[in-house]
């Protein structure tokens, strides 16, 4: 089977960062010009008197307490219900709560979800729901009915199964989508490394967790959890105190309380010293970099402040690690780390994505900056530079209502001084060089870090040793089962080559005669994007022409032509065009020839059977391929039936299935893409064979 190429055009947009130094500017003053030396920074003025803004609360009998922003510019009203427990351990259920969440949308004892649907819609309304609340706005003239359909919502829901079916399809095609994520894999699997799997943080969604969710076990989360005594209700717009005391009491007043039991998970220790652990993604050419350990930070703590403004410093913006793995080392496009408060347990967190082959030299300099920051006194000017970029995202919050009133909750929550944000600036301001070195020696932990990478085992994994202390690199799988890399693979049969597993697969889609007799193929698939249908058109022809063009209905995005010696890529809709050279050009000869399979050694690739291994839930030959260009793509070929399943390679992973039979060879009318988070459906239409291409379809003029 030939193997599909698919190019999707992305545009991207950079911001570059202007810093000006030592700038020389002449201006007027009392007739005379004076210099100004920009390149003396001036001195920080005194932290300002800011205003949060007012807000007015009260609690309702049933427990449930109630902030109220007046905002009067437009007339709209939002409602934010915040409901406080702890997250607990979901086991084999992992999920429930998210499922529980989601279902108080799809409908409640009065109505379906078609017509809530259609209610939320005639007025114009937002309304989205949480395992932790619920979100609803709305223009003023509509918040009876707003009020009505949201109490409706967070006291009748229905659970229904049918329902609950559709959002665990959805949820299982995301699984899917997320398995050849670099991003959602190292999310995924560091949460698990820094609170461990009995941990309410730890546990991540898997396929198996979601077919063991029930309607049930959603409608009994809820039945625990959703009271109006752990609620906190956030009103902000053009409503008084007066009208929301109404409203509340009418709508929510008879929301019954009870006792919710809060669960404590215990706190996860620090390693005791560094672990390195990584999922292997072979034909990644990049790392996923995680390097991270829990944290003891309360919100509103002594710390807090100080301990914000050291993560700045060191990694929160555009500072120290952006600038030594971007602007300095050109590693990477950017590189963060975040801090995180949490009542329960913090997290400390650098993530960043390099090339394969500087990945030790990455975290060797992450470990250097997290050392420094320990160590050295922030010079001044950094210094200010970081709590003038704080003052202003924090000025900026507060020109958003919303912000109030999150305030107040937080103020409420967890317990903090009535004027903590009315003292934030103030507070920020006092934060010196010897404070932001003092909380680096408790919080920065080069010593005690999990070390997660997620790339191409074979080119990294020699790489890490040096980080691990004498102790064994750790292996996960997506779902974070720990695994021997050593068995993982199991070998092959005694006597199988690569070779035979190919004349195999050749046997299983029609045998070489039937291959041979295929002089010329056109192949139509589509995919959907955004709404938009994506038309890929596939054109071949003996021994070794190809295009491939894609577009939507009469507008061509994108060619790729090969006429059998030459290649170029075109873009009809004003792009640049490009001739393909070098390796690109040798690649794309192995990819054009027709009925490639049957003339790797002629074409110079090397095929290797690496052993067997499970693929998409069948035992799988596992075959390397290294084209002359140095390139490599892994197959896996299903033991029993011979056809190709999956291929991992530089540009992602690429699944197939739904083989039929035209005129003789079998094809895969279903294949699946990813691309980075990006995952191309592909459904073939048609595929017609020998119906003479003339030899002008693969001009490249």
């Amino acid at each position: 089977m030939k193997k599909l190429i698919i190019i999707i055009i992305a545009t991207a947009f950079a911001v570059l960062p202007q810093f000006l130094n030592a700038q020389v500017k002449t201006v007027k003053s009392g007739g005379k010009k004076e210099v100004l030396d920009r390149s003396v920074r001036p001195q920080p003025a005194p932290a300002p008197v800011i205003n949060i803004g007012k807000y007015e609360s009260f609690e309702l009998d049933n427990g449930l307490k109630v902030f109220v922003v007046e905002n009067h510019k437009i007339p709209r009203i939002s409602y934010s219900l915040i409901l406080d427990y702890n997250p607990v351990p979901e086991g084999n259920m992992a999920g429930m709560a998210d499922f529980a969440g989601q279902m108080l949308r799809t409908g409640t004892t009065n109505l379906t979800k078609d017509e809530l649907d259609e209610a939320i819609d005639f007025i114009g309304a937002d309304l989205s729901t949480s395992s932790t609340g619920v979100y609803a706005s709305a223009l003023k003239k509509h918040n009876g009915q707003l009020l009505t359909l949201m109490a409706d919502i967070v006291m009748n829901p229905s659970f229904k199964e049918e329902e609950l079916a559709k959002l665990k399809t959805q949820a299982i095609s995301g699984l899917k989508a997320q398995e050849n994520d670099p991003d959602a894999i190292s999310d995924r699997i560091s949460k698990l490394l820094v609170y461990g799997a009995a941990h309410p943080y730890g546990e991540s969604m898997t396929e198996k967790s979601v077919e063991n969710i029930s309607a049930d076990h959603c409608r009994a989360f809820y039945q625990a959890f959703f009271k109006p005594n752990i609620g906190y209700m956030a009103i902000v717009g053009d409503i008084t105190k007066a009208e929301a005391m109404d409203l509340m009491q009418k709508h929510f007043g008879n929301w019954k309380k009870s006792e919710v039991i809060q669960f404590m998970p215990e706190t996860p220790a620090l390693p005791a010293s560094n672990i390195v652990a990584i999922v292997d993604r072979p034909g990644a050419v990049q790392t996923a970099l995680r390097i991270g350990y829990p944290v003891d930070l309360k919100p509103g703590s002594e710390d807090a402040i100080k301990a914000r403004v050291m993560n700045t410093v060191l990694g929160g913006g555009t500072f120290r690690l952006f600038n030594n793995l971007r602007e300095d080392k050109a590693y990477t496009y950017g590189a963060y780390s975040q801090l995180n408060t949490d009542k329960l347990t913090g997290r400390f967190n650098v993530n960043t994505e390099i090339r394969n082959s500087v990945t030790d030299s990455a975290i060797n300099e992450v470990f250097f900056e997290m050392r420094r920051i320990r160590e050295e006194l922030v010079p001044e000017d950094e210094l200010s530079l970081v709590k003038n970029y704080l003052n202003g995202n924090f000025a900026l919050s507060l020109e958003r209502p919303q912000t109030i009133a999150n305030f107040a909750i937080s103020t409420a929550r967890y317990g903090l001084d009535a004027d903590y944000y009315a003292n934030y600036m103030k507070n920020l301001a006092a934060v010196n060089a010897e404070d932001v070195r003092a909380v680096a020696g408790k919080y920065i932990k080069p010593e005690n870090a999990y070390i997660l990478a997620v790339g191409k085992a074979a080119d990294i994994a020699p790489r890490l040793g040096q980080f691990t202390g004498g102790k064994a690199i750790r292996y996960y799988d997506f779902n974070g089962k720990e695994y021997d890399p050593n068995t993982r693979v199991k070998p092959a049969p005694e006597g199988m080559t690569a070779e035979n597993v190919l004349k195999s697969y050749v046997n299983a889609i029609g045998g070489e005669k039937a291959l041979n007799k295929i002089k010329d193929m056109t192949m139509m698939a589509s995919t959907t994007m955004q709404g938009m249908t994506i038309g890929f058109d596939f054109y071949r022809k003996s021994p070794n022409k190809y295009m491939m063009k894609v577009g939507a209905g009469e507008m061509v995005f994108q060619k790729m032509v090969f006429d059998g010696t030459a290649a170029k890529l075109i873009s009809p809709m004003g792009g640049e065009n490009k001739v393909l050279e070098g390796n690109e050009l040798e690649d794309m000869k192995v990819e054009a020839e027709m009925n490639q399979e049957l003339h790797y050694a002629k074409l110079g690739v090397n095929l290797t059977l690496e052993g067997i291994e499970e693929a998409d839930g069948a035992e799988c030959y596992r075959v390397m391929l290294t084209y002359p260009s140095g390139k490599q793509s892994t197959q896996f070929f299903d033991v029993k039936s011979g056809l190709k399943v999956k291929e991992l390679s530089e540009q992602g992973t690429a699944t197939f299935g739904d083989y039929r039979e035209v005129n003789g060879v079998k094809f895969p009318f279903a294949i699946s893409q990813q691309m980075g988070p990006q995952t191309i459906d592909l459904k073939v239409l048609s595929i017609k064979i020998n119906s003479k291409l003339k030899d002008d379809l693969f001009n490249i003029n």
